[in-house]
């Protein structure tokens, strides 16, 4: 077993309603100590829907720390607290792309950006889908007021991989554990 490292101090830096930012002390195994900065995530679900035609619904969305509209999955923050992950994805898969699934199979959890952040990301795979009626659809705003969504076949979604067209992590991680899995 290695070194454990320990916190000896934390500064605060930014809290938000989304994330947190702390400076962590950490001892190192030379006998120093290192400050280490980490964006503190509530954490993320992310859904691979697939239809039954073998189609799986991709967004564009604008992602302003890029600058540009980017392909992703159906997803969201964690932001209920005690909510489970597989509950969490079904509602954003009803808010972002009105869709309901009958069956929803976690596929693979990633941590993003381990290098700086908490994040966890649990990727579900979605089947069985169904419309959301119309009376009960999700009023969607800011970045997702605008929402592209199409459904491509899932050999075509890892082109567009391969391609450098879809370059969100969690997107590639899933798609490709989608793409293993069946």
């Amino acid at each position: 077993m290695g070194f454990e490292h320990e916190v000896v101090g934390t500064t605060e830096r930014y809290r938000g309603p989304i994330f947190d930012v702390v400076t962590d002390e950490v001892t190192m195994s030379d006998g120093g100590t290192a400050k280490r900065d980490v964006v503190r995530n509530k954490g993320a679900v992310v859904v691979v829907a697939l239809d039954d035609d073998g189609r799986v619904v991709l967004i564009k969305q604008y992602r302003h720390a890029l600058g540009r509209r980017i392909w992703e999955l159906p997803a969201g923050l964690r932001d209920v607290e005690g909510e489970d992950p597989a509950v969490a994805a079904a509602r954003e898969l009803a808010e972002e792309v009105d869709l309901t699934a009958g069956r929803m199979e976690k596929l693979v959890e990633v941590h993003t950006s381990p290098g700086f952040s908490t994040e966890h990301v649990v990727i579900f795979l979605a089947r069985d889908l169904a419309p959301v009626p119309d009376a009960d659809r999700f009023d969607r705003h800011d970045e997702e007021a605008d929402l592209e969504v199409v459904r491509v076949s899932l050999d075509d979604a890892i082109a567009m991989i391969l391609r450098g067209e879809i370059t969100n992590a969690a997107a590639v991680a899933g798609l490709l554990a989608a793409a293993r899995a069946l």
